[in-house]
């Protein structure tokens, strides 16, 4: 069987295979800015509505296709990480 990226994601940090995460919370988990996975998301749902043939029939909503884009691109052996990287800056660390 074949893993997801968000299976994969999910399986390297110690969640359940199919647990679900916001935005928020795969910004914390991995260090990225959370605007930058914002404009990610956005550009999957720009993606899922201009070019519905490109959409695999299994997708059920325009969010999920978006996350799937988000997942894909945190992991740096994916084309979507190739495609978005200029839009996965790390935080910077917060002064004590």
């Amino acid at each position: 069987m074949v893993l997801s990226y968000k299976n994969k994601f999910n399986l390297k940090y110690g969640f359940d295979k199919d647990e679900p995460h916001s935005l928020k919370e795969i910004s914390d988990i991995t260090g990225y800015k959370l605007s930058g996975l914002q404009t990610i998301y956005n550009r999957g749902i720009g993606a899922f509505k201009n070019n519905p043939s490109s959409v695999r029939p299994s997708v059920k909503s325009e969010e999920q296709w978006s996350y799937a884009r988000v997942y894909a691109a945190i992991n740096p052996s994916s084309k979507a990480h190739k495609i978005d990287k200029m839009f996965l800056i790390k935080k910077k660390p917060k002064k004590k």
